[in-house]
């Protein structure tokens, strides 16, 4: 939809609707979008704040405790960010299917399933460790990934609770929390790294102060979600769990996805730092730490664009619930639609600013691996973030099998090419870059693959006119970013600012950009459209 009138940015129109009825959807839908807004602040405030969170580890750490310390990370959200997801959706559902008086029962329920369930769980995965940093040729690490057994239990006690706030839509709230969360995490894993690392473990105090930050979230969310009490209303506890599997296996293979490439850039590069006859395989985690320095500015297309799915996907799946696919087709094409470009705004600045953004906060140390991987990261990530729009469009439509079979789809495509490009090269900068085009490549093909699904599932994508004009204004921004001369500090951010305003230019210029634009973001507020 290069240029979307009025009409598409309207609320679907309801057959023989009467003006009260009208009123009410109207009411609802502004609502939603405002609850929607206070998570998508706290969300944004949680990824910059994540940001600042990682600069300022790796000044403390050091590049090469750094990437430990990330390749820890990775090996455990794989396992505590599904916990996270499934027990917020899984109890939200569960509250908000009940009845006002049966909601108590429900929740006392639900609460004690994910409560058994967390604990044999976090056993597991602290007996587990020393296999896993075997697996990842990263012994050292075993006591750190038992350290973030703690994270995982207090976090699978803290966010049933979140969920209970969120299926009584007190969005207010849940924000408040997951501000609190970000602040919390930050200082935990600040103060720890900073006091252990005089003593030789940094990356173990880091995660000390993380689990501690989880448990003070869930004490601080008990008393505001409650407990509920005894009683036989809500789900029964397999109705529960079937609901909660599924869930578990497609965040599984999301966060598998979103991990692999780093994991498996440690094992290789442990792998040829043992070949090499200078080398200790701890040399591993200084290339892990180039690479996560990257990612870090490669992933905010994909957090930012998630922050907008809580505003405008619960109209899409509101549509679909009603039966209008006008309305679906409509909702599709201007959310992808925007996603593409706001994709692009920021795929503009960091492929044009690769190695000047990642010296600017990370040093020259991480710039001289990190920076020609980011280049081809930004591009590939770019993709990956449209890749989970997409994704969310199915599930919205009640296609969540098929938005599984995607994702594990794009993990396989992923993994086998790392094992065909990066597998046995030898240790250095190369192994960065190729993991990077590795990742590109599958998740460009896997985008593609589930833009052609969404396009068979809702009637509409994206008008192929929108994506000619977002790649001119990427190849335009990106060159210019890329042949201005080497910055300073500051004129890196100048150069940024530069970078994007040529994208915004290229687009408004070519009318894929509009005043038009500028109406769904009054209708989410609930002001009158110009």
């Amino acid at each position: 939809m290069a240029d979307p009138s009025a009409k598409d940015v309207d609320a679907p129109p309801v057959a023989e609707e009467v003006p009260g009825d009208r009123a009410d959807a109207d009411d609802t839908a502004r609502k939603a979008g405002r609850g929607g807004l206070a998570i998508a602040g706290a969300k944004m405030f949680f990824m910059v704040v994540g940001l600042v969170q990682q600069i300022a580890l790796k000044h403390i750490l050091g590049l090469g405790d750094y990437g430990a310390l990330g390749r820890v990370q990775s090996i455990a959200s794989v396992v505590y960010n599904p916990i996270i997801a499934t027990s917020v959706q899984g109890v939200s559902r569960a509250i908000s299917g009940t009845h006002d008086a049966d909601q108590p029962a429900a929740q006392r329920r639900v609460l004690t399933i994910h409560s058994v369930a967390i604990v044999p769980l976090a056993a597991l995965f602290f007996f587990a460790a020393p296999y896993l940093a075997a697996a990842i040729r990263a012994p050292h690490l075993a006591t750190a990934l038992r350290v973030v057994a703690g994270v995982l239990f207090f976090y699978g006690l803290y966010t049933p609770l979140v969920g209970v706030i969120n299926g009584r839509k007190r969005f207010g709230w849940q924000a408040g929390l997951d501000t609190l969360a970000a602040t919390l995490r930050t200082v935990g894993l600040l103060g720890g790294a900073y006091y252990f690392m005089r003593h030789g473990f940094g990356v173990e105090g880091a995660l000390a102060g993380f689990v501690c930050s989880a448990a003070i979230m869930a004490g601080v969310a008990l008393p505001l979600a409650g407990l509920g009490r005894r009683g036989s209303g809500g789900p029964t506890v397999g109705e529960h769990l079937r609901f909660v599997l599924p869930l578990v296996l497609g965040q599984l293979a999301l966060n598998l996805l979103f991990q692999s490439d780093l994991t498996l850039l440690g094992r290789f590069a442990a792998d040829a730092a043992a070949a090499a006859p200078d080398l200790e395989i701890e040399a591993a985690d200084t290339l892990a730490g180039a690479y996560r320095a990257a990612q870090l500015f490669c992933f905010l297309p994909y957090q930012l664009l998630l922050a907008v799915t809580f505003v405008l996907f619960p109209l899409l799946a509101s549509a679909h619930r009603d039966g209008d696919r006008e309305a679906v087709a409509r909702y599709v094409r201007t959310g992808v639609r925007l996603a593409v470009v706001l994709a692009g705004l920021m795929v503009s600045v960091t492929a044009g600013l690769s190695r000047p953004l990642i010296s600017l906060v990370f040093g020259a140390d991480a710039a001289a691996l990190g920076g020609r991987a980011m280049f081809i990261m930004a591009l590939g990530l770019g993709s990956f973030a449209i890749f989970g729009i997409l994704a969310t469009v199915l599930t919205s439509l009640k296609h969540e099998v098929i938005s599984m079979v995607l994702t594990v789809l794009a993990l396989g495509l992923v993994v086998g090419l790392c094992f065909a490009l990066v597998r046995g090269q030898p240790f250095g900068e190369g192994m960065l870059v190729r993991t990077a085009m590795a990742t590109g490549v599958g998740l460009v093909t896997a985008t593609l693959i589930t833009a052609a699904a969404v396009k068979k599932k809702a009637g509409a994508v994206v008008a192929p006119l929108t994506l000619l004009r977002v790649g001119v204004g990427l190849v335009a921004a990106i060159a210019v970013g890329r042949y201005l001369p080497a910055p300073g500090k500051v004129m890196t951010l100048v150069y940024a600012a530069v970078v994007a305003l040529v994208y915004v230019a290229v687009l408004l210029g070519t009318r894929e950009l509009t005043g038009a634009d500028g109406k769904i973001v009054a209708r989410v507020l609930g002001r009158k459209s110009a």
